[in-house]
């Protein structure tokens, strides 16, 4: 909560019968949530009945109405305190109903008499109207887009100014050349602008707050985080735009101990600029692996015939969604991949016994033992903020009292009883959200998630470790591809890549749309052409927006505000391509750098076009994407068929090197 003022009234009868003008004392907030900020103005009166609220929706290209929805449903949002989360839960239990626009009352609904309470996102906002100075107190009326007025607010004590000041670190509000009382908003404050004043604590704080939990900084207010960077180096003077890069590297090494970031040319590195890559090779895809497919990979006792074959398919197409609940658990680990079904059945009875005695253990804690327990009542608390917001666009997490989301909870809740020293952390319900969704099964999700978080361990760990050494390695796979545009982002204090952090951290999860995610990470899973592939994605997507950022030479602010605006616009098939395209041109380099051949796991003798293995009768190159790409040609085309002894071995030899 960035604004709160009570003494905020409504009249409720005014301009229709002004001897019976009833006034509805109310609080008015503004609160900055994940992502965006919005006014919030609800009645004094505890007794308020949560089923008619009144909100302005996210779409106003319309009025909007809102329906009263049954009591048991709403009940849950007036036992729960007036918090944060609370008043998000509060609009969930609702529905809505668009009706023809008219020029009616905005906030009409289904009981006049009830309460009133709204509430609007500020990217909806369209005008402010003020009353003159001199008469009476103060009030002001909200105009939303399509015209949709909501009721006016009248401040009895005063200082609606405040609140105008509140909403300038927000958005650029701009007198009518109309009319002097109407305060016309403009298009979003862009990020170099608002810099010095998204916040009202020094720059210290924010500063500690970053050191603090960079999880949370990261993935509540990525678009704003170089506020915690920008704001301890530079000052509010114009005069001083830009600090040396040594500086802002000092800085990051400060909070990120071990992050090693080269901001001059160094001799190590004036090798690796002058070696040739050679033209990045087409790369095509295929169809996702089909039920048939995958029933011909298994004998009679259900056993997966050629491992590395099935893993090539998955790479170059993915699978289809009804395979994806039995083949991702081969993928992340829980099933071996030489179980036949039996021991599989087994392995799931014995997991799920697992399972229930570890939810037991925090099912079975008493309030009274919870209040003496501070680790699991903070992992509880922040386990039910995350699961309230993660997905919830989704309809399998849409809605109040969710099956998902229960699920969701339980199975982060008995995850802490697994593994009590890292507990839980922002950012493992994104990890969590589509496995669970895949398997709508609580126990094999809880035992892939757990395959999955033993991946992705380093990365919630304190220290910060894997996020360290994957933006090193980043850094170096970066500069071998294209060294100009590792100087320009170094040019602008940028070489250290933060703005890649959201991306390593949860692999992807909040830059692509859901259906995308599943097939990024299944093709990530089958750890196909090499290691690290997930950083050569990385290496695809900067090298896709190179052309844009260098073109229109973006500085420090609008590199940040670019990468983050790619969100949800990023194309997946296509980049997916480029990374093994990327991945070819590494592997068939005769010069490899000897840290990018460790980072990628590629031995020395395989980074050489012309390497003799002596076992390969065909002459087939060791050039693991090349020979990936042609050994899964002839199996596609004949899909239909057998393949003999023969070649099972050579496509099997192919894949040696990753």
């Amino acid at each position: 909560v960035v604004y709160e003022q009570e003494g905020v009234f409504i009249h409720s009868s005014c301009g229709k019968n002004d001897d019976q003008d009833s006034l509805i004392a109310g609080i008015l907030r503004v609160i900055e949530k994940e992502n965006e900020v919005v006014v919030d103005w609800r009645p004094l009166d505890e007794t308020l009945d949560t089923s008619n609220i009144l909100c302005a929706g996210k779409d106003s290209s319309s009025v909007v109405e809102w329906t009263q929805t049954p009591k048991e449903k709403c009940s849950r949002g007036a036992d729960r305190p007036s918090s944060y989360e609370a008043e998000w839960d509060m609009v969930t239990t609702v529905s809505f109903k668009k009706k023809p626009h008219s020029n009616g009352d905005a906030t009409t609904h289904a009981n006049r008499e009830s309460k009133w309470s709204f509430l609007f996102s500020l990217t909806d906002l369209k005008s402010i109207k003020q009353n003159k100075e001199g008469m009476g107190w103060s009030y002001l009326v909200f105009c939303l887009k399509d015209d949709v007025k909501l009721p006016a607010l009248h401040f009895h004590h005063g200082d609606s100014k405040s609140l105008i000041k509140c909403l300038e670190k927000h958005v650029v509000l701009n007198e009518s050349p109309h009319d002097e009382r109407v305060l016309i908003v403009k298009t979003q404050k862009s990020l170099s602008q608002s810099f010095e004043n998204l916040f009202d604590e020094p720059s210290y704080g924010l500063l500690q707050k970053w050191k603090k939990d960079p999880y949370v900084v990261t993935m509540g207010k990525f678009s704003k985080v170089t506020n915690y960077i920008v704001g301890s180096l530079r000052s509010s003077d114009q005069s001083n735009q830009r600090r040396p890069p040594s500086e802002m590297a000092d800085f990051l090494n400060d909070t990120i101990p071990g992050l090693k970031i080269n901001q001059q040319e160094e001799p190590g590195f004036e090798v690796i600029t002058r070696i040739d890559l050679g033209k990045q090779p087409e790369v095509s895809r295929r169809e996702p692996v089909s039920a048939e497919e995958w029933a011909k990979n298994m004998d009679s006792e259900g056993r997966i015939l050629d491992v590395d074959y099935i893993k090539r398919l998955i790479f170059k197409g993915g699978l289809c969604h009804t395979l994806r609940k039995e083949a991702w658990k081969f993928l992340l680990g829980y099933f071996p991949w030489n179980s036949t079904k039996e021991e599989r059945a087994n392995l799931q009875k014995r997991k799920t016994d697992e399972y229930f005695r570890m939810k037991l253990q925090w099912k079975s804690v008493s309030e009274e033992q919870e209040k003496r327990n501070s680790r699991l009542r903070d992992y509880r608390s922040l386990i039910e903020k995350d699961v309230n917001r993660t997905d919830r666009t989704n309809k399998f997490y849409e809605g109040e009292d969710n099956p998902g989301l229960i699920l969701l909870h339980d199975i982060l809740m008995t995850y802490c009883m697994y593994d009590f020293d890292l507990g839980y952390v922002q950012g493992m319900s994104d990890l969590l959200s589509p496995v669970l969704y895949v398997m709508e099964n609580e126990v094999d999700a809880f035992w892939c998630f757990v395959s999955y978080m033993d991946q992705m361990h380093q990365n919630f760990e304190e220290q910060m470790q894997g996020m360290k050494t994957q933006l090193i390695q980043l850094s170096h796979l970066l500069r071998l591809l294209d060294s100009g545009f590792c100087s320009y982002l170094e040019s602008q204090d940028s070489g250290y890549l933060y703005f890649c952090f959201r991306w390593l951290l949860i692999r992807f999860k909040r830059e692509f749309s859901f259906q995308d995610i599943l097939r990024l990470w299944e093709v990530m899973w089958t750890e196909l052409p090499c290691q690290n592939f997930h950083l050569l994605l990385c290496c695809a997507i900067l090298e896709s927006e190179k052309q844009q950022i260098m073109d229109k030479h973006y500085g420090f602010n609008e590199i940040l505000k670019h990468i983050n605006e790619l969100s949800m616009k990023i194309d997946v098939e296509y980049i997916l391509c480029k990374a093994e395209a990327i991945s070819m041109q590494m592997m068939n380099c005769k010069e490899l750098p000897q840290t990018v051949s460790e980072i990628l796991g590629i031995e020395n003798s395989s980074v050489t076009p012309d390497s003799d293995t002596g076992e390969d009768e065909s002459g087939a190159e060791l050039s693991c994407p090349t020979s990936l790409y042609q050994s899964i040609s002839t199996p596609v085309i004949a899909a239909n068929g057998t393949r003999d002894g023969a070649q099972q071995a050579a496509e099997t030899q192919s894949l040696t090197p990753a």
